[in-house]
């Protein structure tokens, strides 16, 4: 196994609990070296790059999609089994032409693929879920590699929302999909779905000419990693339940619902394909209450390869009883920083939803509360676009919902929220 990356998991949190007290909460920052340098062969890996060639991709738009997609064939590296799609209200292998099976990248390949790309037009309506069922078929003939899609979009879905749920719903887990969205007539909520089902990440494209570097980049991530598949096993105590398990760096992202159960008290919970990277996740136990100076394990966690069941890394969250108040109140900064983070994004997720259905009152109380929690926190990327939609006067402290913001600003707003900061070493 000399090939294989090395796995840390450490555990931050503040164990004790006042007496009555019930949550306990910990942050699992897991780490990977990636595979050593010495790794001979690459890891397997099948790659599907699906374009949105819809009506709206007309003029400009589909140029610089093309040109997207032959920036990631060309990053494919040799020996990575791939296809291209165009999406419309149905789904079509553009490349490799007449069957429905990846080919090995290759210099002959990709120079096929790019001349397929080169005569993609735009024309049709929008199903993303049909893109993505196809993708799903593709991608399973390799069941041992590392599975992604790319999939970009300028439009809304349309699917009907329960035909859509459903294909989310039976592809998530069988690979990971980033999607972006381009200019400002699609919808967040629909990549964000895409996200949460394949654990992959969403992005807004502001500028279409920066399409084929997104694509370069997110390809080029791609071909980065090195282990297929991780799980994070959870077990708890009999007597306790567990309340939620969350990605919270670099993008948030509850895998609650994706529970697989081992047994009665243990779960597996997806957390996708790992390069060389470090994520972060926010665990939540309640605990029966104990007695002062008791100490119990209320959580073991294990970071397992779903194939093999080996255990990779592991570590223990732990509760401890105590009358000490200094103790009991203290609130571990790791754990504080991503709950934080976390409130962060609802506020603005609430006050953009509540906007939209024209509950103003409400709406700009959540965003000017954001204002002020990305202010504190030092997001100052998010303060900034937080002011293009809500202003607050520096006399009064009153805030107000601006007129006329641009849709564009709002996006980025809404997209960039699932995005958190790393917690500042302190002194830093």
């Amino acid at each position: 196994m000399g090939d294989q990356p090395a796995f840390t998991l450490t555990i931050d949190q503040n164990k004790y609990l006042p007496l009555d007290g019930r949550e306990v909460h910990a942050i699992l920052t897991i780490g990977s070296a990636g595979a050593p340098v010495a790794q001979a062969v690459p890891a397997e890996a099948a790659e599907v790059i699906i374009i949105d060639t819809s009506g709206s991709m007309s003029g400009s738009k589909i140029r610089e999609a093309r040109q997207a997609a032959a920036t990631a064939v060309r990053t494919l590296r040799d020996g990575v089994h791939f296809a291209v799609v165009a999406g419309t209200e149905r789904a079509q292998v553009v490349y490799p032409g007449g069957h429905a099976n990846l080919v090995r990248a290759s210099p002959a390949t990709r120079a096929e693929a790019e001349r397929a790309i080169g005569r993609l037009s735009a024309h049709g309506g929008t199903a993303i879920g049909e893109w993505l069922k196809l993708a799903g078929h593709l991608l399973t003939a390799h069941p041992s590699a590392i599975r992604h899609a790319i999939l970009m979009t300028d439009g809304q879905n349309n699917e009907r929302p329960e035909v859509f749920a459903s294909v989310l719903a039976g592809w998530s887990g069988k690979f990971v999909c980033d999607s972006l969205g381009v200019g400002d007539d699609w919808a967040p909520a629909e990549l964000r779905k895409v996200a949460e089902a394949m654990l992959g990440t969403f992005d807004f494209v502001r500028d279409q000419g920066d399409l084929p570097e997104f694509f370069r980049r997110l390809t080029q991530t791609s071909m980065s990693k090195t282990v297929a598949e991780l799980s994070l096993r959870v077990w708890v105590p009999q007597t306790a339940r567990l309340k939620f398990v969350k990605q919270v760096s670099p993008t948030l992202l509850d895998l609650t619902g994706k529970r697989t159960d081992v047994n009665p008290l243990t779960g597996d919970y997806p957390t996708g394909s790992w390069g060389a990277e470090e994520r972060e996740y926010h665990v939540c136990v309640e605990v029966p209450p104990g007695q002062i100076g008791q100490e119990i394990r209320a959580g073991w966690v294990k970071l397992v390869r779903p194939d093999t069941q080996e255990v990779v890394a592991s570590g223990n969250v732990l509760a401890q009883w105590t009358d000490d108040l200094a103790q009991s109140t203290r609130i571990n900064r790791k754990v504080a920083h991503y709950t934080g983070q976390a409130e962060l994004h609802e506020l603005i997720q609430d006050g953009l939803s509540l906007r939209a259905q024209g509950d103003i009152d409400t709406a700009t109380a959540r965003l000017a509360k954001a204002r002020k929690l990305a202010e504190e926190s030092g997001r100052e990327d998010t303060a900034r676009l937080l002011e293009k939609v809500v202003e607050v006067d520096p006399v009064t402290g009153t805030a107000r919902l601006r007129r006329n913001v641009d849709k564009a600003d709002e996006i980025e707003l809404d997209t960039g929220s699932v995005r958190t900061s790393r917690l500042r070493k302190e002194g830093s």
